[in-house]
């Protein structure tokens, strides 16, 4: 074995070596015999008497040279007997011999001189056969070369867990010497081994059961900035009688093969949590919710505190006379894996923030670009903070590494994805940075869709109060009014529901409810055209019929739009009201003393649907009559039928003389769900007496 290195022999032998079996000499089988000066046989071993197959009784005291050697070799025998006999050394050699049998035994022998009390000579043979000699030599020989040149870390360690042998690879594996493995136990020369290494040797020890590709990590003396990561296998070594005399290893370094497997875990959980992301991320076109969903994606899976920072340009018009060197924030979200005292640091959700162009997140906005600060020194937080208290509450939270990366959308940078680790060993580092990229990438799309989409629902939103009645109006002759309309609640779209009182002559009152189908800008826009029409048309003096048949017309005008309506038109001379319907909800009649009831009409055609007529209906009022007209939104659900739904509203409605407006916001309260995805037009006329 060129390099490989072992230990023993200096030790003591255990108590009950004596009475232990040869080992490798019993494998060799070697045999002693002793001649006297003259040759002859006076020591016969039982190993001899196997070896060569005679017995004591048939060797003692006959000459070496008639009982085991040809008679033509004698010659050369007897004079290699006297060489050793008269001092010139000791012979070695392969020797023919003969066998009680009959046959040859090719023996090695190792012959020498003995010599006695008194000055007598012996000469002692050792020998032992020549086939099972070299087949001992070449495994010792192969044994040396494998353990030697194997690419594989093997050792050998006694029951005491201390090395004694050490091949080179090993010594490269460990990058310790053999010379200070030898006598030490593993945790003594990689004092960061795992400890249960040392404890699963000791249970191969005792139960013989091997124990194959442990996977234990630790760190070199010679390479302290890298973790290595290596595969162990611990097989229990036994001599010929059977005794414990230690434990063998073989250690491979799959270092790379971890950091190989550990990169391509990190991939995958990137893509599962992009995946992830492009689910989670834009469930609504809500702005405080888009942005909430993205700092909940990034924490835990990329940072221990997220914030989503929006400029406050690109959500309002920015304010005259700022500083040109600041960078003005709007705070829309924070998330944390913790109660962390960096949540104190946060700005506060929904106010904005001025930051001087040195803060690291107002630098990766300006320039569009990520900041990447994997360790966190003193003066570093100053730079993340937005003042020296928030500063110091970072400190106290543990903060080491710092990410931020841009909101990109369409060109436009929108704010920054604000990115901290306080409790995460690892510092942030170059996929970090990407994955963080990526998903800032998809979430800005829909940050900025549920931008212009808020813009847009505000300008729907302006177009629409703009077109209905104000709230405070004076009530027409006869009758007083309450009104009310609430856009979606769950959708965020404005629709096209709409409701007017027309003063019209002879101080009659068209009351008006309409919903346009669909919703948004264009929706608003269709409902005010409707209602510009509507009102130039009830002040004609046409029946509400006429009216509607006009309507419908307008409304196939305007291409593939629709819009159901009710009209009612009150005279408070005569108290008689004329009631028309375009497929619309009918209206209901509340009266004192008996149960509110909904007015049978004919229930019409949409508008925009055409050749349907449409039919006036007469209704007389008494004076406290309650007319209530609405729209689908108050009543439908997807959950209820539309006839229980009624029955709820009648109900409702079953307590007569309550204050109108009591009576919308009882209506509203109780009708309207909070996951609602329609608007509601509600208007309700009472005659006076």
């Amino acid at each position: 074995m060129a390099r490989s290195t072992a230990q023993g022999g200096d030790r003591p032998a255990p108590a009950d070596a004596s009475m232990a079996a040869g080992g490798l000499l019993d494998v060799l089988g070697v045999a002693a015999v002793v001649l006297d000066e003259r040759g002859r046989i006076v020591l016969w071993s039982p190993q001899a008497e196997e070896l060569f197959g005679f017995g004591n009784q048939e060797a003692l005291g006959r000459p070496a040279a008639k009982l085991l050697v040809e008679e033509e070799q004698r010659p050369q025998v007897l004079e290699l007997f006297s060489r050793v006999m008269s001092g010139q050394g000791p012979w070695a050699g392969v020797f023919p011999v003969r066998h009680r049998d009959g046959h040859t035994v090719r023996v090695e022998f190792r012959n020498m001189r003995l010599v006695a009390e008194g000055g007598r000579l012996f000469a002692l043979g050792i020998a032992s056969k020549e086939r099972t000699l070299r087949r001992v030599e070449r495994d010792v020989a192969l044994s040396s070369r494998l353990v030697d040149q194997s690419p594989i870390g093997l050792a050998v360690l006694d029951t005491g867990l201390r090395y004694v042998l050490v091949n080179a690879a090993l010594e490269r594996i460990d990058g310790v010497p053999s010379g200070e493995h030898l006598g030490r136990t593993p945790c003594e020369v990689l004092p960061h081994l795992d400890t249960a290494i040392e404890a699963r040797m000791r249970e191969v020890l005792a139960s013989g059961e091997p124990v194959l590709d442990e996977v234990t990590t630790a760190i070199r003396p010679a390479d302290p900035h890298r973790e290595h990561a290596w595969s162990a296998s611990f097989y229990r070594l036994e001599d010929q009688a059977g005794r414990i005399i230690g434990v063998a290893v073989s250690v491979v370094d799959v270092t790379e093969q971890r950091e190989a497997a550990l990169t391509a875990a990190r991939a995958r959980r990137r893509l599962s949590l992009i995946a992830d992301a492009s689910i989670r991320i834009g469930t609504t076109l809500d702005l405080p919710t888009t942005a909430r969903e993205l700092a909940d994606v990034a924490v835990p899976e990329v940072a221990d505190i997220a914030a989503v920072d929006l400029l406050d340009a690109v959500l309002a018009d920015p304010a005259p006379g700022g500083d040109p060197g600041e960078v003005r924030f709007r705070a829309m979200a924070i998330k944390a894996a913790d109660r962390s005292p960096a949540l104190q640091a946060a700005d506060p959700l929904g106010e904005v923030a001025r930051y001087v162009a040195q803060r690291l997140v107002a630098q990766c906005v300006r320039t569009g670009r990520p900041v990447l600060v994997p360790q966190v020194r003193g003066p570093d937080v100053a730079r993340v903070a937005r003042d020296a208290d928030a500063a110091d509450l970072l400190r106290q939270a543990g903060l080491h590494s710092y990410l931020a990366v841009p909101l990109i959308a369409r060109g436009e940078v929108l704010g920054a994805l604000d990115l901290k680790r306080t409790r995460t060993p690892a510092p942030f580092d170059a996929d970090d940075m990407v994955l963080a990229t990526e998903l800032a990438a998809r979430a800005a799309v829909c940050i900025d869709n549920a931008r212009w989409y808020q813009r847009q629902r505000h300008a729907t939103l302006v177009l629409q109060r703009h077109l209905l009645p104000p709230r405070h109006t004076a009530d027409p002759p006869g009758l007083a009014i309450a009104h009310r309309y609430q856009p979606a609640t769950t959708t965020h779209e404005t629709g096209g529901d709409w409701f007017d009182a027309i003063p019209l002559p002879g101080e009659r009152t068209a009351l008006v409810v309409g919903d346009v189908m669909g919703s948004g800008i264009t929706a608003a826009a269709t409902m005010g055209q409707l209602r510009t029409n509507t009102r130039t048309l009830a002040r004609l003096g046409l029946d509400p019929d006429e009216v509607l048949t006009h309507l419908d017309e307008t409304t196939r005008d305007l291409g593939e739009a629709m819009a159901t309506c009710l009209l009612a038109v009150y005279d408070p001379h005569t108290r008689r009201c004329r009631l028309a319907c375009a497929g619309h909800l009918p209206p209901v009649l509340v009266r004192g003393h008996h149960p509110p009831h909904l007015i049978d009409l004919d229930p019409g055609a949409p508008l925009g649907v055409g050749d349907v007529p449409f039919r006036t209906t007469d209704l007389r009022l008494r004076a406290g009559d309650d007319l209530v007209l609405y729209t689908d939104g108050l009543v439908e659900v997807r959950d209820q039928d539309i006839d229980q739904r009624l029955e709820a509203l009648i109900d409702l409605l079953a307590c007569p003389h309550r204050d109108l407006e009591d009576t919308c916001d009882l209506l509203l309260s109780a009708l309207r769900r909070p996951d609602t995805a329609d608007d509601v037009a509600l208007l309700i006329a009472r005659v006076l007496s």
